[in-house]
């Protein structure tokens, strides 16, 4: 009787524990598919799901204590699945609370941007040709798609600092794995963010963003068809990285080799396009019928200019490629450490082109140099 009584109450108690979760899993689901409900909603739903989970008595969670060992059993598998839901539910509010907060500085920048550009186009800020086009200075003139991608660039540059530091802030508090995973996906989405804005300035202006106008003097040093080689870019982290096991540097000697041959055959065939454009502008205009053909020449030689952009994104594709690869090949505390790295190296870039700027231009010769 008993060990009939006891099955009879661990039945009961585990059928109130289904009623508890599955009534707080249908709360949370009609949280979620609410058609007003935001991000915020679902974290609140989430929060209402742990705290019911906690609010079960331990008592209904299994049967009456009784010498029986196998009656116990089932308790401690309700107990150990209770545990494992709380500890779920813990990390999704972590995660979605991230998510939330992201959301809302997506949203203020994205403000932020739009009153720029609005005031710019009143402005004129940006002329198209400032570079050296024919038409510069003229009414008519401002290209906003390269003005909003000067401000992006900017803000995505300020949200670059700001990961830097809270990076440096995690790795010197020696947070944990997870936490810190979550700072590392943060950072390289937001260098997908930066190939994503280039693609569309590309679209808009592909000589500006190719000439690195909108890049320091130093960093403009190292361009290469809109960014930085990825190869001279692993070189550069690498050092950082130390120490590696075996496996991971022949994995890095094997990206550095790969991405050499795909900037290779980039820069050949940018040199190809070169080539065929001056072959194309030099031709004689005149056809067989000895009329010129000044537009139809030009027309050519649009055509072959649209492949640059063509060029910009295998460029940057392989530059993201290159990231995505070092973080699977890397551990999440290398990974941190590669993304500091890599962001302090910038942060030089930058500093150094500042410094370049604001040397005294009007200072003695050197004594040396100095002809007698």
């Amino acid at each position: 009787m008993n060990s009939v009584s006891t099955q009879f109450a661990t039945s009961r108690n585990l059928g109130i524990y289904e009623n508890h979760q599955n009534s707080a899993w249908a709360n949370s689901f009609k949280a979620e598919t609410s058609q007003n409900t935001g991000a915020s909603t679902i974290v609140e739903a989430d929060a209402k799901l742990d705290n019911r989970l906690e609010d079960i008595p331990p008592d209904t969670l299994g049967a009456s204590k009784s010498d029986d060992q196998d009656a116990c059993k089932p308790e401690e598998k309700v107990l150990r699945r209770l545990a494992q839901n709380r500890e779920a539910a813990r990390k999704s509010r972590l995660r979605k609370k991230a998510y939330v907060q992201q959301l809302e500085s997506s949203r203020v920048k994205l403000a932020q941007i739009e009153q720029e550009l609005e005031r710019s186009r009143h402005q004129g800020v940006y002329i198209a040709g400032q570079s050296g086009d024919s038409n510069i200075g003229l009414p008519g003139t401002v290209n906003s798609g390269v003005a909003t991608f000067d401000m992006e660039y900017t803000h995505w540059i300020d949200e670059q600092n700001r990961q830097i530091g809270e990076l440096r802030a995690a790795l010197q508090a020696h947070v944990s794995d997870i936490e810190l995973r979550m700072l590392v996906e943060s950072g390289m989405g937001h260098y997908d963010d930066l190939f994503r804005i280039k693609a569309i300035a590309a679209k808009s202006d592909v000589f500006y963003l190719m000439s690195g106008m909108w890049k320091t003097a130093a960093e403009r040093f190292f361009l290469w068809i809109g960014g930085f080689r990825p190869s001279e870019l692993l070189k550069v982290l690498c050092p950082q990285l130390d120490p590696m096991t075996e496996q991971q540097l022949v994995a890095v000697y094997k990206l550095q080799q790969s991405s050499q041959q795909a900037e290779g055959a980039l820069s050949e065939g940018m040199d190809l396009l070169q080539q065929t454009l001056a072959e194309t502008l030099t031709a004689d205009p005149l056809g067989t019928s000895g009329v010129a053909n000044y537009m139809g020449q030009m027309a050519n030689a649009m055509g072959k200019l649209e492949a640059l952009v063509g060029f910009v994104h295998q460029a940057d594709h392989l530059r993201q490629q290159t990231l995505q690869q070092m973080y699977k090949i890397l551990t999440t505390r290398q990974a941190a450490r590669g993304l500091l790295a890599l962001g302090d190296y910038c942060q030089r870039l930058r500093a150094l082109s500042s410094l370049w700027v604001a040397r005294p231009r009007d200072a003695e010769p050197c004594n040396s140099l100095r002809t007698t």
